[in-house]
């Protein structure tokens, strides 16, 4: 009996979780055409289309729907087999890629302490850094990450979350800045100048915003920028104010004032988060714990400094 060729379960799994075969080819890395011709493999071994046109998108058939989950199952089982079993004193062994989903703040402030707690520890292991274009469980269930780090929201019931540190946000100006004297700052002074805010969903209000309002005050925010370093960069060549989290500018440059904000908004837990499959596996485990202390290990660098 001809045996299955088993690499077509990676790209079926890729093709049921992206419902597209130009979604499947970039998740795979393949060429759109080579992700075709394997579709039609999948379809002449499963006796099924799997992916039909409906309108200007392809929809699963019922029976891809049914196989979805028992094909990720199935390929996170695969790769579990095919890993070198780790117990807790073979880490300084372990050769392994760990993904880990967190946005740009975290990744400037952590990401050389905790490659470097890794490389020590395990010299084989490697760190990759993965951008969070959203909040969503979806890279953790389907094995595409092992950690997402950030604030908790969205991720579903199912996901395994511990905290790792507490943060707030604070105010930035640029040296020279016509407020640069004012202290305390005080909530008028904050609203006289325009405001520059970092979203990568493009969102110009916030927690802030809304303690304004009770106040009775509103800020003007000319400009919604993608991340923090760039609303740190616009706000060292401007006039206008910025707003980012305490750990990002725990150690500040001359160039820069961090002020505490006017008005009180609630603080920021940052967590690190994972699937529970993954909670009890040696090197999995491994990580958190090093992720938890390269964090606490970086930010008593940072506020000693």
């Amino acid at each position: 009996m001809d045996e299955p060729d088993l690499n077509l379960l990676v790209a079926l799994d890729a093709l049921l979780a992206e419902a597209s075969v130009a979604g499947a080819s970039r998740r795979l890395g393949l060429s759109a055409s080579a992700m075709s011709r394997t579709l039609t493999r999948l379809r002449a071994a499963t006796q099924d289309e799997l992916l039909v046109r409906a309108g200007r998108r392809m929809v699963l058939t019922p029976h891809a729907e049914a196989l979805r989950e028992r094909a990720r199952g199935l390929l996170q089982d695969t790769r579990s087999v095919l890993r070198p079993a780790v117990t807790e004193d073979g880490i300084g062994s372990l050769r392994r890629t760990f993904t880990i989903r967190a946005n740009d703040g975290f990744v400037e402030v952590f990401a050389a302490e905790l490659i470097g707690a890794a490389s020590r520890a395990a010299p084989g292991v490697r760190l990759r850094f993965a951008p969070k274009a959203e909040k969503s469980a979806v890279p953790l269930r389907e094995g595409l990450a092992d950690l997402e780090i950030g604030v908790l929201g969205g991720m579903g019931p199912e996901v395994r979350v511990q905290a790792l540190f507490r943060d707030r946000f604070v105010g930035v100006i640029r040296r020279g800045h016509p407020l640069a004297d004012v202290d305390p700052m005080t909530p008028e002074s904050y609203v006289a100048y325009g405001h520059v805010v970092a979203s990568r969903a493009g969102r110009s209000e916030g927690p802030v915003d809304a303690a304004l309002t009770a106040k009775g005050l509103q800020r003007d925010v000319v400009s919604v920028v993608p991340s923090f370093q760039a609303a740190l960069a616009v706000t060292l060549a401007s006039d206008l104010i910025g707003l980012v989290p305490a750990s990002f500018l725990a150690s500040p440059p001359d160039t820069v004032r961090v002020f505490d904000l006017p008005v009180e908004t609630p603080a920021i837990m940052v967590s690190q988060m994972w699937h529970p499959r993954l909670e009890n596996e040696a090197g999995h485990r491994w990580l958190r714990q090093l992720v938890r202390e390269a964090c606490q290990d970086r930010l008593a660098q940072l506020t000693s400094a």
